[in-house]
């Protein structure tokens, strides 16, 4: 047979089989071996296929082992990356074949894929099954979970130590310091705190505690997993962060003075102090630990400098009631001292607060111990009175008005903790260095006038019925930067720890007016013939020379001339000053006159045609805590039924002083301690412009004629300008000057009260015959103390004058009629008193008195005959001549006494509110 003739061999495997997967490989991409290749194992799969040549014939034989070389060679070869992947990449096209070209079946060329450490998210799962992790990884989760804690808490436990009670001790003083930088005082710290034995604590204290705070102490671990889950879900909320609840965590952290941060690192880091401590530290030591570092507040630092400081003896003599009081104080010394703690909270920390609230637990805790087996039913009736407490300073340090000056600043710094950066607890810690804005020869010489004046005219052994109980309060502030410069808070720290140059609840009188006039000059009276909402857009702002009626029992009325009638639809009858009218037969007397002589019904009427609202604004707006007024429902407002501090109250005239800048009154300029400067007062420190220089200009020009020709003569200094106003309450209950100068605003209290803050009807006395005078007024011992003081305190300084003031406003004539020259019939300080309290009943129409021609109109020491000079009674019972007796509720920190008489003195200036006033930190 011819060569050409000759059948081609045949490939192993079979032809047609074979084709078949030729053609299915060239359909996946893979590349026929070109015609005439080798029968070599590389050219036959060197292109990463085995193809079909253009007659369907296969090209050479497969080898064994053949496509496993084929990809290695290929890999190698300069073009293996390529083709490797371009068959990645989905093939590429056979060789051609008789109907076109062919397709290979495509294999992806390079290694297998790699498995995972962690099969996350899951491989060769879809959807949400593919983040949904398995058994094992969930368990192998929480077990390395627990196992990181155990590591942590294992290195916690060995790195922390057991607290040195003995270090803990050591606390530091705060040392404040007088204005010139002197050292005033140094309080706090380890002066005040004694370790004592266990064998020392008495077992009715150890029993107190355990009732009340940690019934499981003596079996417990040492730590309340709950309460740390709750102090940390309130920090991580935001909120106020709470202590651990068992002994053990007090202990460590009062142990711990020189970390009070409130972070997370300080909670874990106290966790596992407690936890070591309550595991090689006994019950015996962790109870006197505790009640040798926790504080019982005055300034007492464990358990014997509190027997001192409530009881005045060692803690071993300490009975069951005392301990169950004790025990009720580390609630809080700022709620639970009864004698209460104004300074930090002058609303919620008086001392009739605080008694109530610590009387309550003390019950509460005694109770508590019968039930917890640790004391006898029997033993418990025993302890029906609650055990009574000396008063809060019997550091001597502190006597005098150091006292009073020390609590002005701490209340300062606690209240404004979101300025100072300074909290209660940091602040009793101690290492402070507290600079104060008081100057130490104006408290000396505001200290010496009061004494004076007392010792002369106060004399308690003598006329016990009039005498008794005389206080007095004052304070001086800078007007141009606010700065509180004296203050005289009570005869002595260590005996009488109310300070009166902060709240007091005496109300302030006719002093009050200032505002009635500034508001109505900066805002106007309102439009009669415009109904309510129209008038208070359009408004007329009056000039000082506005006329008013002096009428005395005038019928008040609303802006609109509609007469002003209460709930029971009774009138109104404003009476003025020992029933007096001024310039009869028209009674025309204009806004500048009226302050001189003090009429009640002009001011009244005026505070009602501008609106009550505006008055209190105005108020305000100088300065006066909103807390501190009375209610405004009553044409009373307008006279001085409010009772703010005497703090507030010559802040307030120094807006007046300065123009109309306000500057709130402060006691601190700066804080250091061993880091640095942490507060100063210059960086927070903003004056207000709350009312022209036109307004408060004015305001002050009428105020001068006060003091040049009215009520206030007796508070004239030497060469030198003064305005200012005299006060005086309905029932004789308190008086007040207050008065400026450009330099300094000072402003003086005088009242009755039981000094006993402990009882709960305290309450205001009269003061008729007091120093043996008819009756107190501002223009007496007020204005007297006022003098002497500021001749003193100026003493060296330039003599300054007021700022001239420029016209201003309209003249309002509620009477159209013409005005007779106003003349003063008779003067509120020079007339001798009838009954000082006469019902409506009792009141007529006074006649026109003359005086005699030995005394001045307003010379207080006059003897001469007078007019009369009554007011009406106290509110409560006619409210001082008027036809009813209106009775709002109290504001904040006002008992139940009616805050709304009329009449009295010094133009009729409202009853007392009862004791408890209350208008903030500086009132």
């Amino acid at each position: 047979m011819s060569e050409h003739r000759r059948k081609p061999p045949q490939p192993q495997g079979g032809g047609r089989a074979e084709t078949r997967r030729g053609q299915s490989g060239s359909s996946s991409g893979r590349r026929a071996a070109p015609r005439g290749a080798t029968e070599s194992p590389s050219d036959s799969y060197g292109s990463g296929s085995y193809g079909l040549g253009p007659y369907g014939a296969e090209g050479d034989e497969r080898q064994s082992g053949g496509r496993a070389d084929a990809r290695r060679a290929a890999q190698r070869s300069s073009g293996g990356r390529r083709r490797a992947a371009e068959g990645a990449g989905g093939g590429r096209r056979g060789g051609p074949g008789p109907n076109g070209p062919g397709r290979g079946r495509g294999r992806a060329a390079g290694p297998p894929p790699q498995k995972r450490f962690i099969d996350y998210p899951r491989a060769g799962k879809y959807g949400a099954a593919r983040w949904m992790p398995s058994w094992r990884q969930v368990t192998g989760l929480f077990i390395g979970f627990v196992g990181s804690l155990v590591a942590v808490a294992g290195i916690g436990y060995a790195l922390v130590g057991v607290p040195d009670v003995a270090k803990a001790a050591n606390a530091q003083n705060n040392v404040y310091y007088w204005s010139d930088g002197s050292q005033m005082v140094a309080t706090g710290g380890e002066t005040n705190r004694q370790i004592i034995g266990y064998e020392q604590i008495p077992a009715s204290m150890r029993y107190a505690v355990m009732s009340a705070e940690n019934k499981t102490f003596e079996t417990d671990s040492g730590v309340d997993p709950r309460g740390i889950a709750r102090a940390l879900f309130n920090m991580a909320k935001g909120g106020q962060t709470q202590g651990g609840s068992t002994i053990t965590q007090q202990y460590v952290k009062n142990a711990r003075l020189d970390d009070q941060s409130q972070t997370l690192t300080r909670k874990f880091k106290e966790l596992f102090i407690s936890i070591k401590v309550g595991t090689n530290v006994s019950k015996e030591e962790i109870m006197a630990g505790y009640l040798n570092t926790a504080y019982f507040g005055r300034d007492s630092y464990g358990l014997q400098a509190a027997a001192r400081a409530y009881f005045n003896q060692d803690a071993k003599d300490l009975d069951a009631s005392q301990c169950a009081f004790l025990a009720a104080v580390l609630k809080g010394a700022t709620y639970y001292d009864p004698a209460g703690n104004v300074a930090v909270d002058p609303v919620n920390a008086t001392p009739k607060a605080n008694k109530k609230r610590v009387v309550e637990r003390w019950r509460w805790i005694l109770d508590e111990e019968v039930k917890d087996g640790r004391m006898t039913a029997a033993k418990r009736g025993q302890y029906t009175t609650f055990p009574k407490t000396q008063n809060p300073r019997s550091n001597t340090a502190l006597s005098g008005q150091i006292g009073y000056l020390v609590d002005l600043a701490k209340g300062y710094l606690i209240n404004n903790t979101d300025k100072t950066g300074i909290t209660a607890d940091e602040l009793q810690q101690g290492g402070y260095s507290i600079y104060t804005t008081f100057d130490k020869k104006k408290v000396a010489a505001l200290e010496k006038s009061v004494k004076a004046v007392e010792k002369a005219n106060i004399k308690p052994d003598k006329r016990p019925k009039t005498d008794k109980f005389v206080q007095f309060g004052g304070a001086s502030v800078d007007p141009t930067t606010g700065a509180i410069k004296a203050i005289y808070g009570g005869e002595d720290a260590t005996k009488h720890f109310t300070n009166n140059a902060d709240t007091t609840g005496a109300q302030v009188g006719s002093t009050f007016k200032a505002f009635v006039l500034a508001a109505a000059m900066k805002w106007g009276v309102r439009d009669p013939d415009l109904g309510a909402e129209q008038a208070q857009d359009e408004r007329t702002q009056v000039s000082p020379e506005s006329i008013y009626s002096g009428k005395n029992k005038l019928k008040i009325k609303n802006y609109d001339n509609t007469v002003w009638k209460d709930k029971d639809d009774k009138e109104w009858l404003q009476r003025n000053d020992g029933d007096e009218s001024y310039n009869p037969p028209s009674f025309r007397i204009d806004l500048r006159e009226a302050m001189r002589v003090s009429s009640n019904s002009a001011y009244v009427q005026l505070g009602m045609d501008v609106g009550l609202d505006k008055v209190r604004e105005s108020a305000t707006d100088a300065g006066i805590l909103d807390s501190s007024l009375a209610s405004a429902d009553f044409p009373s407002f307008s006279i001085g039924t409010s009772s703010p501090s005497a703090i507030r109250m010559a802040g307030a005239y120094a807006t007046f002083a300065a123009s109309g800048k306000q500057n709130t009154p402060y006691s601190v300029e700066k804080v250091t301690d061993k880091t640095g400067t942490t507060f100063d007062h210059q960086r927070i420190a903003k004056a207000k412009q709350v009312f022209t220089a036109q307004v408060a200009d004015n305001v002050t020009d009428v105020l001068k004629t006060v003091v040049d020709d009215g009520t206030g003569t007796a508070a004239q200094l030497s060469g030198r300008e003064v305005a200012g106003k005299t006060g005086t309450t309905d029932g004789n209950k308190s008086a007040w000057f207050v008065g400026y100068t450009p330099q300094l605003s000072t402003a003086i209290s005088m009242f009755r009260m039981d000094d006993d803050e402990t009882n709960k009807n305290r309450e205001f006395l009269e003061m008729y015959g007091t120093g043996g005078q008819e009756k107190i007024h501002g223009a007496s011992f007020p204005a007297e103390i006022w003098h002497d003081y500021m001749e003193q305190a100026l003493q060296g300084a330039p003599v300054e004058d007021f700022p001239t003031p420029e016209p201003y406003g309209e003249v309002v004539d509620e009477d159209p009629l013409p005005s007779p020259t106003p003349s003063v019939t008779e003067s509120e300080e020079s007339t001798p008193t009838p009954s000082p309290t006469p019902t409506e009943s009792e009141v007529v129409p006074s006649p026109t008195p003359t005086p005699t021609n030995s005394c001045g109109p307003f010379n207080v020491n006059c003897q001469g005959a007078g007019g009369a000079d009554s007011g009406g009674a106290d509110a409560g019972t006619t409210d001082g001549g008027v036809t009813f007796s209106p009775s709002p509720t109290p504001t904040d920190g006002q008992d139940s006494g009616n805050a709304n008489g009329n009449g009295g003195v010094d133009g009729g200036d409202g009853g007392n509110g009862g004791n408890g006033g209350n208008g903030g930190i500086f009132g």
